[in-house]
């Protein structure tokens, strides 16, 4: 067995597509002769706590947790966040706070810590892992961000040991959605640049999640950049229940920041309501999840209060089985200058679960055609109320008639995890022959 250090921030009990996907790669890699050491915090800043993802660990993975400092304690006290309360990424806030402080926060995080909150575990981490890896020598290493202080970490080891390294970017760095927000000054942003750049001209493999992703890294890189997508695990979707004919549920699972508030199915179903019995009577709007303010103010504004339930996020299987008995699938994409590349986690989940997905985006980017190319639903633009509504209503004759989805079940497959870790195996045998 090879063996390869991943770097990672998201780990198990932690939640979200971060943690899903290195924990499922490493959960099949060695099945491809790759054996996983895995580096990450033992007291991260996580959105959430999933113990239930702990039993996909390998059993013959090795974690590795070591402290980590991060100022997240000053930036709830500037804000008057509770010590407890979990920060949330992508900027989304469940309450109407701003003003000063807020944006004083934004302003250090985005100027001083650079490339993000976790730089001061980089020095640290690469004088624990110098140590480790002299009595302990792998074959390639694993950076995968954001955060992208992994990535700073994994290049100082390369440097210094000369490891293969592969790094992994699950979003965009200097073209992430939010990278605008972060209110930098010409110093700053030229330092995520220099560092953005040096990342992606030292690597031995760039990989990323999206056409549209890639050509953006290969862009200001220089170089090609690999595509392995995001994906789901078939274990995950045993013996789920089907849909419940009872109610005309369109389900979104996960986090709903404000770039994602799908104003144009709101208005559509305003009206729905109002002209058609069907949904009057059956419609149940269901968000399950962290969810922005702005989103719950729309649901009011349009008077879909009686509709729309807003639900705390579930342990992930939990959420799946959820999920399996809706109706329609709801994927709004950020409505951002990079949305084209944006392919979301819950995108494989959905398409996994043969329920039609209705997605609110670009109808060329790379989300509607992955849905296209396996038949899993349809896309709307952001603006585009006619198709929007169409689309609903299709959606609804199928559910009335109970007729299933039909799904391409030959495309879903290059989804499945195990083929996606195949892919990153082959990978790392091309850079560790080198």
């Amino acid at each position: 067995m090879k063996k390869v250090l991943i770097i990672t921030y998201y780990w198990p009990p932690g939640t979200g597509a971060g943690v899903l996907r290195w924990l499922k790669l490493s959960k099949y890699l060695g099945d491809s002769g790759w054996e996983s050491i895995v580096y990450t915090p033992e007291n991260p800043e996580a959105q959430g706590t999933d113990h239930s993802l702990e039993k996909d660990i390998a059993g013959s993975t090795t974690v590795l947790r070591r402290p980590i400092k991060e100022p997240y304690g000053i930036y709830k006290m500037l804000t008057g966040r509770r010590k407890s309360e979990r920060i949330q990424s992508g900027f989304l806030s469940e309450d109407k706070r701003g003003g000063f402080t807020e944006k004083l926060s934004v302003w250090i995080r985005g100027n001083l810590f650079i490339p993000d909150a976790r730089r001061l575990w980089v020095r640290p981490s690469v004088k624990y892992l110098s140590g480790w890896l002299e009595k302990n020598p792998v074959d390639a290493i694993v950076s995968t961000g954001p955060p992208h202080s992994m990535h700073l970490i994994a290049m100082k080891l390369k440097e210094s040991l000369g490891i293969p390294w592969l790094a992994d970017f699950r979003d965009p760095w200097t073209q992430i959605d939010f990278y605008d927000k972060l209110m930098l000054g010409k110093r700053a942003d030229s330092k995520h640049k220099e560092l953005e750049k040096k990342v992606l001209s030292r690597a031995d493999k760039l990989v990323t999640v999206s056409e549209n992703c890639a050509r953006g890294l290969e862009k200001i890189g220089g170089r090609t950049t690999e595509i392995v997508t995001n994906g789901f695990d078939p274990e995950d979707f045993r013996d789920l229940p089907g849909t419940d004919y009872g109610r005309f549920i369109i389900m979104h699972l996960g986090s709903m920041n404000a770039d994602r508030n799908p104003a144009v199915l709101f208005r559509v179903l305003s009206d729905l309501v109002k002209e058609n019995s069907f949904f009057r009577d059956n419609l149940r709007i269901v968000f399950t999840g962290k969810t922005d303010f702005t989103v719950k103010e729309s649901a009011v504004k349009y008077g879909l209060s009686d509709y729309v339930r807003f639900d705390p996020p579930l342990p992930y299987r939990e959420a799946l089985r959820k999920a399996a008995r809706s109706a329609v699938l709801l994927l709004p994409l950020n409505n951002t200058k990079n949305v084209k590349g944006i392919t979301t986690g819950k995108l494989f989940d959905y398409i996994a679960l043969k329920r039609p997905v209705l997605c609110i985006g670009p109808p060329d980017g790379d989300a509607a055609r992955i849905i296209g190319k396996t038949n899993s639903g349809l896309t709307a633009g952001f603006e585009d109320y006619e198709v929007c509504r169409e689309i609903l209503l299709k959606f609804s004759e199928n559910f009335k008639k109970r007729k299933t989805w039909p799904v391409n079940e030959d495309m879903l497959a290059q989804y499945d995890r195990r083929a996606l870790s195949t892919r990153i195996a082959g990978l790392l045998n091309q850079i560790s022959r080198s």
